[in-house]
């Protein structure tokens, strides 16, 4: 029996690569684009994966959204750390199910809402984010797509410490994360990782610097992620024109135990 669109279902506009919407289905509602519109009325009930013409004449496809299409959608007002790289962190830290994790900062809720789905029933996500906006956004984003049962945000600094101990992995998007971490040593458990997100060479040397320096923290290196799409026609198949390139560094490091 096929998942069939509902009342109050979340689901993926379609027109092409780069006009797509998600939008949430409610009775008597409409879809508005400058192709057209479409009457919710019309796809309730009916599975994902359907094709429907606005009144225009314009045909769209209307999907369940992946993980992939609600994090682009939760970055549209503010950056985002990339679906390329939030895989790679996800991989590289361990974070899995079961998987206790500290954030900061919390920016749109977009990675937050990707570690609360890779952590499970069983695990939690603690983020952290100064700027008031910036917070109560990110709220306001989880609270729609989120079980915010795994989730709990803070109000705060990360800089003026990490509540939180015995972490399996902490994860900085921070201007200055070779601040914290001394700290995110101190809330993890041994041997589990710290995962820093920084956009300049600048910051990751910094970054490093202090890790190794340390003393504290083992197996330190720094990944940047490529993505091409290729265009496959016949006889033409080649890369696209345009691809993401650099997005940002991704430095990794192991916390060492504290021996007497």
């Amino acid at each position: 029996m096929p998942d069939t669109i509902q009342d109050g279902s979340v689901v993926f506009i379609f027109l092409d690569a780069k006009r797509n919407w998600i939008r949430k289905v409610s009775e008597g509602g409409k879809f508005h684009s400058n192709k057209g519109i479409i009457s919710f009325d019309d796809i309730i009930g009916r599975p994902h994966g359907i094709k429907i013409k606005s009144h225009s004449g314009m045909v769209f496809q209307i999907h369940k959204p992946s993980q992939n299409d609600i994090q682009i959608s939760l970055g549209r007002n503010t950056q985002i750390i990339y679906p390329k790289d939030a895989a790679t962190i996800i991989n590289e830290a361990g974070i899995c199910a079961g998987s206790r994790v500290v954030e900061s900062g919390t920016g749109s809720g977009s990675l937050t809402w990707i570690f609360s789905r890779a952590v499970g029933p069983s695990g939690h996500v603690y983020t952290y984010e100064l700027r008031e906006d910036m917070y109560e956004g990110a709220k306001k984003n989880l609270e729609r797509y989120a079980d915010m049962d795994r989730i709990t945000m803070h109000h705060q600094d990360v800089l003026d410490g990490i509540q939180e101990d015995d972490l399996d992995a902490v994860v900085f998007d921070l201007a200055t994360p070779w601040l914290a971490v001394d700290d995110a040593q101190r809330a993890l458990k041994p041997s589990h990782f710290l995962a820093s997100y920084s956009p300049t060479i600048e910051q990751i040397m910094k970054t490093c610097k202090a890790l190794g320096e340390s003393g504290k923290w083992g197996m330190i290196k720094t990944l940047e992620i490529l993505k091409r799409e290729i265009m496959v026609r016949e006889g033409k198949t080649r890369p696209t024109t345009w691809m993401v390139g650099h997005t940002g560094y991704m430095t990794f490091a192991r916390a060492m135990a504290d021996e007497e």
